[in-house]
C-alpha cells in the first residue's frame, strides 16, 4: 500500500440508481469482472480490502459525487451506499450543484 490517495471524481455524470454507480466505479476502482455489486460487497472492497489491486494499492479512497439521481434529497438507497465510507480511509464527497 502507498501512501497515496484514490480519487474517483464522478462529478457531471448522472447517478439515478446503485447499478449506476457500479458501472460509474468499476473501472476507475479497478473492480473485477466478479465483483457483486451490492453493497456487502462494496464495504469488503473499501474496508476489509483484497479484492481490488487499484485500491489496495492506495492509502485513501476518494468518491466524488453531484448531489443529483441517486444523491439528491433523503433516499434510503444513497444513505446506505453513503454509511459503507468510514469518512477516514473511505470517503464519499457529495456536491452540491450550483
Amino acid at each position: 500500500m502507498t501512501d497515496s490517495e484514490l480519487i474517483v471524481d464522478l462529478r457531471g455524470r448522472l447517478i439515478e440508481t446503485l447499478n449506476d454507480f457500479w458501472d460509474a466505479v468499476a473501472e476507475p476502482c479497478g473492480l473485477p469482472e466478479w465483483f457483486g455489486r451490492n453493497l456487502n460487497a462494496w464495504s469488503d472492497t473499501i474496508e476489509t480490502r483484497g479484492i481490488s489491486e487499484v485500491i489496495d494499492s492506495h492509502e485513501v479512497l476518494i468518491v466524488h459525487v453531484d448531489q443529483r439521481g441517486l444523491f439528491e434529497g433523503s433516499r434510503q438507497e444513497a444513505q446506505v451506499l453513503a454509511d459503507t465510507f468510514d469518512g477516514e480511509q473511505n470517503r464519499l464527497v457529495v456536491h452540491a450543484l450550483a
